[in-house]
């Protein structure tokens, strides 16, 4: 997630003036920064911050999600295959187990 930064560092990202001269509506507009390679990024805005938490856990899940498939695509011995024990232990664990709706 990136913020709007009022003072920059040497580590940050800075935008040109003229960027949000020319885009004013995304000024102090937060969003994230997905690293699709070692020289490409994905940035996405969200201007006037117009998200809610539902968004977020969406998000967060998405990458989480990403993150596990790049792994798996970069080390592929290390993935185990789910088995029908596996499921008979989980199944087990939450035998008694009430959930609430909402």
């Amino acid at each position: 997630t990136i913020s709007p930064a009022k003072i920059g560092n040497q580590q940050g990202f800075r935008l040109p003036r003229a960027f949000y001269q020319d885009n004013p509506h995304l000024a102090e507009t937060g969003g994230e920064i997905e690293v699709l390679n070692e020289d490409t990024l994905l940035i996405r805005l969200h201007p006037n911050n117009e998200r809610d938490e539902d968004d977020d856990e969406g998000l967060m899940m998405s990458l989480f999600l990403d993150f596990l498939i790049k792994d798996a695509m970069k080390n592929p011995e290390k993935l185990i295959p789910y088995t029908e024990e596996m499921s008979q232990k989980i199944d087990d664990l939450l035998t008694d187990v009430k959930l609430e709706e909402e």
